[in-house]
């Protein structure tokens, strides 16, 4: 086993690249399929030490209502800018806010930013360099401490579960 992981790193990605490379020559023959595997082993076993460390996934049911969460609030966010912006009288509040992060993992990190970018109306701008703060413009920031609170419970409090336990 130990063997096959030196030639293939990370085997789902191997045979993704394949189907990829069979997908865009639009053709399946022996000759693709040689090149197509050539690549598939070549490129991860060249890129791996590129690569950060993968994270282990402690709980994985908790992953998967992580995201339908993330998808039912970015549905929820669509209707609310929606709202936002088909009503001219209201006047929406704008706001940056600094969010102090309880994750350590880069990974998680980068998870949490995406999630926020993701759902319409917030937006990661800025990731301090010291990997403690997150800077976050938001369409319509009522109180600061309602978002960090909704954040850190929704998202990062998850996430620190599923993947820093």
């Amino acid at each position: 086993m130990m063997r096959l992981r030196s030639w293939l790193p990370t085997p789902g990605l191997s045979l993704l690249l394949l189907i990829v490379w069979l997908l865009l020559v639009n053709q399946v023959s022996v000759g693709h399929l040689l090149l197509g595997g050539i690549l598939a082993i070549a490129i991860p076993r060249l890129t791996s030490r590129f690569w950060d460390r993968q994270p282990t996934v402690h709980k994985p049911m908790k992953l998967v209502l992580f995201f339908l969460r993330v998808v039912g609030d970015i549905i929820v966010a669509n209707l609310q800018v929606a709202r936002i912006i088909l009503s001219p009288w209201r006047r929406s509040r704008p706001h940056f806010v600094e969010y102090p992060l309880m994750l350590e993992e880069r990974f998680t990190i980068t998870i949490l930013a995406s999630t926020i970018t993701l759902t319409p109306g917030t937006v990661s701008a800025n990731l301090r360099m010291d990997g403690k703060t997150l800077l976050i413009h938001a369409l319509d920031v009522e109180d600061d401490a309602t978002l960090i609170r909704t954040i850190r419970e929704r998202y990062e409090q998850p996430l620190k579960e599923i993947f820093e336990c």
